[in-house]
């Protein structure tokens, strides 16, 4: 399957003829039993400020992108596999749910070219060699099918980890349409639904998926999913059920996209298991700890600049704002994936 592009069911869709699997598995499976599973914590260097410093991932962990419409959910997501998968010894998943095909095919190209996946002597991609899996179920598929894809891409990575016991990592964009597609076909079946139109299941099925999405004493799976909010509401069901799984979430705001900071984390909103002391050490968590204090002094002093001006305050408060800006222009930097648009090289 590596190097490959397979639908739900597993068949290929690269027209490059048919895959020479080896062994098959069903894509419902239990999660690895309590005593199996590893709980040892590292920090996986991400090179993006923002994340690095104030939400940092752990090896092995779950990771949320939170963010709506249009404040770069899946930019993020490709600078990370880009700066994570590129460098990673190991094998990488991608399952592609209920998105948009163009950057499925987008992302097969980006891989082509950075040699994640293998090419030939005569230029053809080829599995030898090539260190991702891509499933997509996109937004054209039926609901059963999106419904579904992502627990393919997890048959894939768990057949990695298992069998074959690798580091593996595991992107999902976008988790809420797995959410979407199973409230369809939960209207389909004459479901009574809950709170917001939801299905009445939606922590059962949520659950399912997550639990399985662990590290084992075999290998660990680093997941990364980007999780779209509906109408910029993360109290809606569908992002609300996901944060309990997660040991990071990176929450992109609207607001600081529109100020033209990318990538547009929110460093007050967003949070990490591993941001501790034993964990990160002293002194990133101290350095960590004291800007998000600063940051949240400015935000408290942003409604009196907006209402009285900047000279209305003391001394203390102004160097306080001045310190603030820099830090919010420090945490952001160009991306690689986005050279093409903005003709800045990434960092």
């Amino acid at each position: 399957t590596l190097g490959r592009i397979l639908n739900v069911v597993g068949e290929p869709i690269d027209e490059r003829g048919p895959v020479g699997a080896e062994t098959t598995a069903p894509i419902h499976a239990k999660a690895p039993e309590f005593v199996d599973q590893s709980t040892e914590s590292a920090i996986l260097v991400t090179g993006i400020k923002v994340i690095d410093l104030l939400a940092p991932y752990a090896k092995g962990g779950k990771i949320g992108l939170f963010g709506g419409a249009g404040v770069g959910k899946t930019v993020l997501i490709q600078e990370l596999i880009n700066n994570i998968a590129k460098g990673h010894g190991g094998t990488s998943v991608f399952a592609g749910v209920g998105e948009r095909t163009r950057e499925g095919n987008d992302l097969y190209h980006e891989f082509l070219d950075a040699g994640v996946i293998a090419k030939d002597a005569e230029g053809n991609p080829t599995s030898e060699g090539s260190k991702v899996a891509l499933v997509y179920g996109q937004m054209n598929e039926p609901p059963g099918a999106r419904a579904r894809v992502a627990l393919s891409g997890l048959t894939i990575a768990e057949y990695f980890r298992d069998v074959e016991g690798q580091d593996v990592l595991f992107f999902v964009d976008n988790i809420f349409r797995f959410t979407q597609a199973g409230s369809e076909v939960s209207a389909l079946l004459g479901r009574i639904p809950s709170a917001v139109g939801y299905q009445p299941t939606l922590s059962t099925d949520m659950g399912a998926l997550q639990e399985r999405i662990t590290s084992t004493n075999k290998g660990s799976i680093t997941s990364v999913q980007a999780i779209y909010v509906p109408a910029d509401d993360l109290t809606d069901p569908a992002p609300a059920t996901s944060f309990a799984h997660l040991d990071a979430t990176t929450v992109l705001n609207r607001a600081i996209s529109e100020l033209g900071i990318y990538p547009a984390v929110d460093p007050l909103d967003s949070t990490s298991r591993v941001l501790e002391p034993r964990t990160v050490g002293q002194e990133h968590y101290d350095t960590a700890r004291a800007v998000q204090s600063l940051l949240q002094r400015y935000k408290s002093l942003q409604d009196i600049i907006a209402i009285l001006g900047m000279d209305e305050l003391s001394e203390e408060d102004k160097i306080t704002v001045a310190r603030a800006r820099k830090i919010q222009k420090f945490l952001s930097q160009p991306f690689h994936v986005a050279e093409v648009f903005t003709g800045i090289s990434g960092k």
